[in-house]
């Protein structure tokens, strides 16, 4: 059976649950669509951790090379990377007990959703957590 991203109303909830998101592939640069959307989601209250083993720091917070080298709970592992380099991620999302797994929009690899459904991690593929968290918290989101 083909993969289903979750329901709106699921995928609403993981955004609402989700307060830590690491970032594996947030590049340094401004101009780049990671950075562009880390930032948004970090405006939007989110901790954002980079993960990136070529930066020291990005957007204020210090990056790590690996979800591992990680030493807090995070809750959703957000991917842009390309769809071949992500059930890796998958493994190590899992292994750091993440919630859920975001590949970003483009991203694609059933593969890397078998491995993270079985780490008990939710999926979400070929979306972009951006417009999602706008179009599904437009007013930010809540504090608990």
């Amino acid at each position: 059976m083909a993969f289903q991203n979750p329901s709106r109303e699921e995928i609403k909830r993981i955004l609402e649950q989700s307060n830590t998101i690491a970032v594996v592939g947030l590049s340094d640069k401004p101009e780049r669509t990671s950075y562009m959307v880390s930032e948004a989601m970090q405006a939007k209250g989110y901790r954002i951790i980079p993960v990136n083993p070529n930066a020291d720091s990005i957007l204020g917070e210090k990056s790590y090379p690996s979800l591992k080298d990680i030493p807090e709970k995070v809750d959703l592992v957000n991917v842009f990377r390309r769809s071949e380099h992500t059930p890796e991620v998958a493994e190590e999302a899992a292994a750091i007990g993440a919630s859920a797994i975001w590949l970003q929009l483009g991203v694609y690899n059933e593969v890397t959703a078998e491995i993270a459904g079985r780490g008990g991690l939710q999926v979400i593929m070929d979306r972009c957590i951006k417009v999602e968290d706008s179009i599904l918290l437009p007013h930010g989101k809540s504090k608990k």
